[in-house]
């Protein structure tokens, strides 16, 4: 069972199936500090499709990882209009937002943010029994997606005992254990050998490719980028192409 199959159909987002998973309408924030205002994202416009990847690339601190936060409803935009999956992010609540965010997306970041203390398997059961899913269930799911990314004889291994590329494919089967319609990465190979993070991205690869989710990876290395579907290459808080 899925976590999603014993919710009610109310609490379902829905989008026609052929509609992009995610669009942003001439999105702009702004940062104030000290009575000061520097632009970080300036009129921005997309759309992502279903089962595609994405890389958002540029020079540092041109807006990658705001604009990432932004579409994921991490952060807040000042004008325009973000919706993903055909909702809308500024109509909901923050406790409405958060709920959306644990049941329609995944996050993968540079820093691997699994929990010390747990296994590799408890780490990834973690959000599906945060979403209150039957502790069985969340446990049989977990090992399937560890399965899926190559480590089921690391199940009962904690972060420490394993290696960075490891620690990484656990952080990618807890964002796909929720079986997210989309999938964000920041980064996902910063902290990673040139072997490892080649191993990751092919990961990646062939979840998108077998079981058709979409990933939307902010990254400055070329090699990344060029496994993707499609590069929005950013400079000065705008996709310039």
């Amino acid at each position: 069972m899925t976590p999603h199959q014993h919710q009610s159909a109310a609490s379902l987002p829905t989008t026609p199936i052929d509609g992009p998973i995610a669009t942003a309408r001439s999105i702009s924030k702004l940062y104030r500090s000290h009575g000061v205002e520097a632009p970080a994202l300036v009129d921005v416009s997309l759309e992502i499709r279903r089962s595609e990847m994405v890389a958002i690339m540029g020079p540092s601190g041109c807006g990658k990882t705001t604009l990432l936060n932004c579409l994921a409803g991490l952060d807040t935009i000042d004008s325009g209009q973000i919706a993903i999956s055909g909702h809308d992010l500024a109509t909901m609540r923050d406790s409405q937002r958060t709920d959306f965010r644990a049941r329609t997306m995944g996050f993968i970041f540079q820093s691997f943010n699994l929990l010390p203390v747990l296994t590799a398997l408890e780490n990834v059961e973690l959000p599906l029994l945060v979403l209150r899913e039957r502790p069985h269930a969340a446990r049989r799911r977990a090992r399937e997606i560890l399965a899926a990314v190559g480590l089921s004889n690391r199940e009962r291994h904690r972060p420490a005992e394993l290696s960075g590329g490891q620690q990484q494919r656990v952080t990618i089967a807890r964002a796909l254990v929720n079986d997210p319609a989309i999938v964000w990465a920041d980064e996902p190979t910063g902290n990673l050998d040139s072997e490892a993070a080649h191993e990751i991205m092919s990961l990646m690869d062939e979840l998108n490719q077998t079981r058709g989710q979409t990933f939307v990876i902010v990254t400055h290395a070329t090699e990344i980028g060029a496994r993707a579907h499609r590069i929005l290459t950013m400079r000065d808080g705008s996709i310039v192409e």
